[in-house]
């Protein structure tokens, strides 16, 4: 499920978790760039720095939200040539004597960075430091973390607007915010540092070996690899309350009040074109169900929540279809895969799903709708007025209700008023919530969070990944050949494997075959061993399985206990796709 909130409070919470960055451990790398410039006039060296990184960083980020994986590597390429930049000027504040024994276009170089830190300087201090925060906003994307993912998700359900760009800048400017108080108490206190003898040479000399292992620890993928391990535990947690709290949708908007007296009006139903097909009907329109009461239901096929919710939803349009009551399936994909025709015609046939489905592929009726959430349903009064909504799994027996009282208003009174009574199985079946501590995490590297595989993803290109011998509760690796893209991994041999640390009852993992009609074979297991009675509907009790297309495959579900274990998947075979892992 996914929630936006308001603009301003969006904006707002931007702002704040963006100067939050500066506790964060994976900002460490970029500290040095930014305190090379202590001591120095603000207004011409750390401002323009500060500057550059943060329309840096929102340029490169909006591309990433508009463009996709072209934009990413271009930015691969822009990172390289940032850490060639700023690899030279550490070694020449580190080691000033290289400069002297380098050669005249090199010596050049190192005058003009290392002149640019120093006060005499006046002509082009301003461009180099502007330069050096180009150079450094390339290298910072690590450091988003929710806040990036949220705004990247709402582009690509609501597309790309001069809103995901504000977004950016707004988290941007706030870590820009953090860091010039860092700057500006850090000048402070090397002007008090100077007044010591040859403190300038050591400061120089410190700063240099600073900012070389940062270069050191940014080719080495450390600041996304070991320091979001340091992370998980830090400012990811304040930045999910921070998300949390102003996410407003989520806490008092998931449903509509439901008193005694009659159901508010909510606003008028919204058109119901720019669905790209219609399964088990004609494209239904405003006009044609005027007159009926009708239960709008957002979904997409491979998201748990709707899977749970679905039962539900079929057995109140069997049991109320007589009465007037019309259910509209409105298929919103979250995956690329989901927007094809044949596989949401087949999951709807897997699934039971008889009444009319509009595949909402370019998110037009979402958008119709100002819909943010994953299932979520609008009940619609026989004079297409939106009377009732509801975002989420639960309160089942309340929407029940509100059918029935809607039912009742127009003219078509209900005579068995029992709620519907559902026997859900496999992953359809509610999940144990007081045990869930490890929260839904996606595969790709453009949401992909809290990945442990030393290095970091290596973006767009096969890659040989291990996977570190312990993980900390929700951290995932890869193990093996894989290639990452932005929405998933790809399994590039047999023998690749993912683990993951987790605490829940059950474990569902989005997957399927590069190619279609591929099967793929794996091998789960917990903790090292065969998951026996723990096993999920979609394994056997020897964790054996086959991706035979693209779905969510329920891979745990434990009988005993539930405590912290870690879960690997093997693939026997080469061609598998992962995309996310849900839990329940």
């Amino acid at each position: 499920m996914v929630g936006e909130g308001s603009p301003v409070l969006l904006l707002i919470l931007s702002y704040l978790a963006g100067a939050l960055t500066i506790i964060s451990p994976c900002i460490l790398p970029v500290l040095p760039f930014v305190f090379a410039r202590a001591g120095q006039p603000f207004m011409r060296s750390g401002l323009p720095l500060l500057l550059g990184m943060a329309v840096t960083f929102a340029g490169v980020a909006t591309l990433a939200a508009v463009g996709g994986s072209w934009a990413v590597q271009a930015n691969s390429l822009g990172r390289a040539v940032a850490l060639l930049i700023l690899g030279v000027f550490g070694l020449l504040l580190a080691l000033p004597a290289l400069a002297d024994r380098a050669t005249r276009p090199i010596v050049r170089l190192g005058a003009r960075l290392t002149e640019a830190a120093g006060p005499e300087r006046t002509g082009d201090s301003f461009w180099a430091s502007l330069l050096l925060g180009v150079a450094t906003g390339l290298l910072w994307a690590p450091c988003a973390g929710p806040i990036l993912g949220l705004v990247l998700t709402g582009a690509a359900l609501n597309g790309a607007t001069i809103g995901t760009s504000l977004l950016l800048l707004a988290y941007a400017a706030g870590a820009a915010t953090s860091l010039a108080l860092a700057l500006l108490i850090g000048g402070r206190v090397f002007a008090a540092m100077k007044r010591s003898i040859r403190v300038g040479d050591w400061f120089r000399r410190s700063l240099g070996a600073l900012v070389l292992l940062a270069v050191i620890a940014i080719a080495l993928g450390l600041d996304t690899g070991l320091l979001t391990k340091l992370s998980l535990a830090g400012t990811s947690t304040v930045e999910q309350r921070l998300l949390d709290s102003f996410r407003v949708d989520d806490r008092l908007g998931q449903t509509s009040t439901l008193g005694d007296g009659p159901l508010e009006i909510e606003g008028e139903l919204p058109p119901l074109t720019g669905a790209t097909s219609w399964l088990n009907s004609a494209p239904l329109t405003r006009e044609t169900l005027r007159g009926k009461v009708v239960l709008v239901d957002f979904w997409t096929y491979s998201c748990i929540n709707c899977l749970r919710t679905l039962p539900y939803v079929k057995a109140w349009e069997q049991k109320y279809r007589a009465a007037g009551l019309v259910v509209i399936g409105v298929h919103a994909p979250e995956f690329a895969f989901e927007k094809d025709p044949d596989n949401v015609a087949k999951a709807a046939r897997d699934l039971g799903v008889t009444y009319p489905v509009a595949l909402d592929n370019n998110h037009a009726i979402w958008r119709a709708f100002d819909n943010r959430y994953w299932p979520a349903h609008y009940f619609i009064d026989g004079r297409g007025r939106v009377r009732y909504h509801h975002f989420g799994e639960g309160n089942y027996a309340e929407s029940e209700k509100v059918i029935q009282r809607l039912l009742a208003e127009n003219g078509h009174a209900v005579g068995d008023m029992r709620t519907v009574s559902v026997r859900t199985a496999g992953s359809s079946a509610a999940a144990s919530w007081n045990d869930v501590r490890s929260p839904e995490t996606y595969l790709g590297y453009v949401r992909g969070e809290r990945f442990t595989s030393p290095g970091g993803f290596v973006r767009e290109t096969a890659h040989d990944y291990v996977a570190p011998p312990q993980l900390p509760l929700n951290a995932w690796a890869l193990s093996g050949r894989w290639l990452a893209g932005s929405e998933h991994a790809s399994s590039q041999s047999a023998g690749a494997r993912i683990v993951y640390r987790f605490h829940a009852r059950d474990v569902h993992l989005v997957l399927g075959p590069s190619a279609t009609g591929r099967r793929v074979r794996f091998r789960v297991t917990i903790d090292g061993k065969p998951p026996a009675s723990d096993h999920g509907s979609d394994i056997d009790d020897a964790g054996n399985g086959t991706i035979e297309g693209q779905r969510l495959y329920q891979l745990v579900r434990q009988k005993g206990a539930v405590r912290e274990r870690t879960f690997a998947i093997e693939f026997l075979d080469p061609g598998a796709l992962g995309f996310a892992f849900t839990f329940g």
